[in-house]
């Protein structure tokens, strides 16, 4: 994917941006991955928060990644459970 501009990695960095997705007990679904897909059109970038607890630290880069390449978006901003996305 693309390089985000810097104006939309200062917004995903930002505080004021809150979790719009949260990865439930339910895990990962077409469902989920179709709510993703359906803010990203609207708005472009989506912040997700994991559940703690739900996947082991070690897996949590994996979702990222699976997300991602699911929902064809660009990673910007991993940090433990959450996480922003842009799609361009």
């Amino acid at each position: 994917m693309s390089n985000p501009p810097k104006h939309i990695k200062k917004l995903a960095m930002s505080r004021e941006l809150k979790p719009t997705i949260r990865v439930g007990k339910s895990g990962l679904s077409e469902n989920l991955i179709s709510e993703i897909n359906g803010q990203l059109i609207s708005k472009n970038l989506v912040k997700i928060k994991i559940n703690r607890g739900l996947f082991n630290k070690n897996d949590i880069d994996n979702v990222w990644k699976h997300i991602a390449e699911s929902t064809n978006s660009t990673l910007i901003s991993a940090r433990g459970n959450v996480a922003v996305i842009w799609k361009q």
